[in-house]
């Protein structure tokens, strides 16, 4: 959102120009007298001859938090083709539910919050809003943290969890929702961070071929229409699919996209979701079917924006020999461990991979070093790496978005799964990590560079938030966390995890005690707290 700016430095900067320009500044003057400067980013495209005048950052501050939570996995009814999927049941045995945290104020004041269906209606109360009147309560000499929390509150539809800024401060606040299955065609764990919408996000991973299902959920919490274009990669390049173009996604709604109905036939699909008017969720509902065996099924989740460098923490690979046999059957080349990387530019991008397990980094196939086409997706195989938890580093001197592929299960007549993990952001102050309550956790982080130490403070279902333990990660290297079912009694329901020294990423990982089921969560961003927004002027 670009803000207007205050006319008084622009005439301070703008003074003793000559009577052209000078003209030029009375009518700026004029429109600001209306509404405000416009920035100059605004103004497309600029004379070559523009000139940018920098003008202070201006303190803007945050809003509330909201995150929205993905519904249940479904299952298509029948085979339709279009945009308005219909579906029926998932199974006897599917479970999904939310774990949600929000935490207090250093003077232990929780914001007003609450968990809601995306349509408005009330769920869970974690804390009634402030009074407008109330004075703000005095910190005390010790920090007195406490948190408000949803553990494991069942659900069958898309959710909101939101909290109120508190002294123009964003609250810290997140959840989480999983999925999981015993039987059916959509058995597995699927697990998804409730996101912040945005106006601009990228989907790695996607799957249309035979077999594979790929339903893209929009959902719009705000109270304004969102108008959402898409933008498809395939392996050969860029996809243009009539209707993937203005799809309106009305308040307080969800729209079903089928992929397959716009790019069939692609085994790998990234997707480009642009809104304008109201900002939205995505998520993308992928499963895979072999004959009559389940192949897993998982929520693939925004990551971070095309960029030289990307990270991907929550990496859990199997046996690497029995990865081959397996992949090398008719049917499951897609059961192999696996990095995607989509250039959305005009130029390939030559990305060096690095990936980084408990002892150190890992050769990978081919040097680890890939040419990746541009407005393409391209494959790169993590096969061969010993099995283990990882972290994978990428770099490249053009901007890419990089997901990686992790898979369960080493026999092709039993049922599996996979989980796509995308990028994600530096790890920095006070994130918090709601945790699913079930199956076996474990918090996985890396370090791909230089020394880091991570904080993590285990957040219990009381509302407690408990002495944090710390992890010394060296450089190169990547540490797991076991987490426990309970701290001193109390449930656990998420962590609150801070990080110093060296780039560090995060994630967590969700497995099944003795079952093909696996799920990565990468660690979502901190409060923003107050933005600072440059104004760029220009003439």
């Amino acid at each position: 959102m670009r803000r207007a700016a205050t006319p008084v430095p622009a005439l301070a900067r703008l003074k003793g120009l000559s009577g052209a320009v000078g003209g030029v500044l009375a009518a700026a003057l004029l429109a600001a007298a209306g509404g405000g400067l416009v920035a100059a980013s605004a103004l497309s495209p600029q004379s070559p001859g523009s000139r940018a005048l920098e003008a202070p950052l201006a303190a803007v501050p945050a809003g509330n938090s909201v995150g929205i939570c993905p519904g249940p996995a479904r299952l298509l009814e029948g085979a339709p083709v279009g945009t308005d999927p219909q579906f029926s049941p998932e199974s006897a045995t599917a479970k999904s539910a939310v774990n949600a945290v929000v935490l207090s104020s250093g003077a232990g004041v929780l914001p007003g919050s609450r968990l809601a269906a995306l349509t408005g209606s009330p769920l869970v109360e974690l804390a009634k809003p402030a009074a407008a009147s109330a004075a703000p309560s005095p910190t005390p000499a010790a920090p007195a943290l406490r948190a408000g929390v949803v553990p494991q509150r069942a659900v069958d539809a898309v959710t909101v969890l939101s909290a109120d800024a508190q002294g123009n401060q964003q609250p810290s606040a997140g959840a989480v929702m999983s999925y999981t299955a015993a039987d059916g065609d959509l058995r597995g764990t699927a697990a998804a961070a409730c996101q912040r919408p945005a106006n601009d996000l990228w989907l790695v991973g996607a799957n249309t071929a035979v077999g594979r299902t790929a339903v893209l959920n929009l959902s719009n919490a705000s109270g304004t229409p969102a108008t959402v274009s898409l933008d498809l990669y395939g392996a050969k390049g860029p996809i243009q699919a009539p209707g993937s173009r203005g799809l309106l996604v009305a308040p307080g709604s969800t729209r079903s996209v089928i992929l397959a109905g716009l790019a069939p036939g692609q085994e790998q699909l990234s997707v480009r979701v642009r809104s304008t008017g109201g900002p939205v969720a995505a998520v993308i509902a992928q499963s895979v079917l072999r004959g009559l065996t389940a192949g897993g099924v998982d929520f693939i989740s925004p990551g971070t924006a095309p960029a030289t460098r990307q990270a991907v923490a929550g990496l859990d690979l199997q046996d690497p020999a029995a990865l081959a046999a397996l992949a090398a059957k008719p049917g499951f080349a897609d059961a192999k461990p696996a990095l995607q990387i989509t250039v959305p530019g005009a130029a390939d991008a030559v990305v060096e991979v690095k990936l980084f397990g408990r002892d150190g980094q890992k050769p990978l196939p081919g040097g680890g070093v890939v040419t990746a086409k541009a407005g393409a997706v391209t494959e790169v195989s993590l096969a061969g790496v010993p099995a283990g938890h990882y972290t994978l580093a990428a770099s490249s001197d053009v901007s890419f978005a990089a997901a990686v592929r992790v898979t369960r299960g080493l026999k092709a007549e039993d049922a599996a799964d996979f989980a796509w993990a995308p990028s994600s952001a530096r790890l920095g102050s006070q994130h918090v990590v709601p945790v699913p309550a079930t199956g076996a956790r474990s918090l996985v982080f890396g370090a791909p560079e230089g020394r880091a130490t991570i904080s993590y403070a285990p957040v219990t279902a009381d509302g407690k938030v408990r002495a944090a333990a710390t992890a010394d990660i060296a450089g190169g290297t990547t540490t797991t966390v076991k987490v426990p079912a309970d701290v001193e009694g109390s449930p656990l329901v998420g962590y609150l995890v801070s990080a110093a020294g060296g780039a560090a990423y995060g994630a967590v990982l969700l497995e099944e005690d003795n079952k093909a089921d696996v799920s990565s969560i990468p660690v979502a961003p901190g409060a923003a707290g107050q933005e600072q927004v440059p104004v760029i002027l220009g003439y």
